[in-house]
């Protein structure tokens, strides 16, 4: 028997599980990096993903849905992944871009989710919420390559002076 709110608690969970996804990626990078201000701010990043993940248990719990507590496999793996790569490349430039990639793909979730017309006006208002949080991640990290990636330019030989 299916309840009457069972795709929003399944869209809810999904998103749920992405946001873990993203504070561990922001919690893993946070112990990775030795500069202080991206510390500083990859922590920042992880618990505001923790409780906005939260926000979202919590709407499925009034449901009357068993909210996800867990991220996914596919993410861990990725995440180990970035481990080797950062371990060989030691760059806090291929960090963010990887954070960032991860952040695009977890906006894209919540752009569906907003696209979704079978969601009550409820849920997709819980959504557009926390949407607003994750596009200005997004944009945060976006920013800060693009600023790395600079840096690293004009530290080339070649670069104009």
């Amino acid at each position: 028997m299916s309840s009457p709110n069972s795709h929003d608690i399944k869209v809810l969970n999904s998103l749920a599980e992405g946001l873990i996804d993203s504070a561990d990626g922001y919690a893993e990078a946070a112990a990775e990096t030795d500069d202080v201000r991206y510390r500083d701010l990859f922590v920042r990043r992880s618990d505001e993903r923790r409780r906005i993940a939260s926000d979202l248990q919590a709407a499925v719990r009034v449901m009357g849905g068993q909210p996800e507590d867990e991220g996914s496999i596919l993410a861990k793996a990725q995440r180990a992944f970035m481990d080797i790569k950062h371990a060989l490349m030691r760059d806090d430039s291929s960090v963010v871009s990887s954070i960032e990639n991860s952040e695009a793909h977890l906006q894209a979730r919540f752009d569906r989710a907003m696209d979704d017309q079978a969601l009550s006006a409820t849920t997709r208002e819980t959504i557009r919420r926390a949407q607003a949080a994750v596009r200005t991640g997004h944009d945060e990290m976006h920013l800060l390559r693009r600023s790395l990636e600079g840096q690293h330019d004009a530290d080339h030989p070649l670069y104009p002076q």
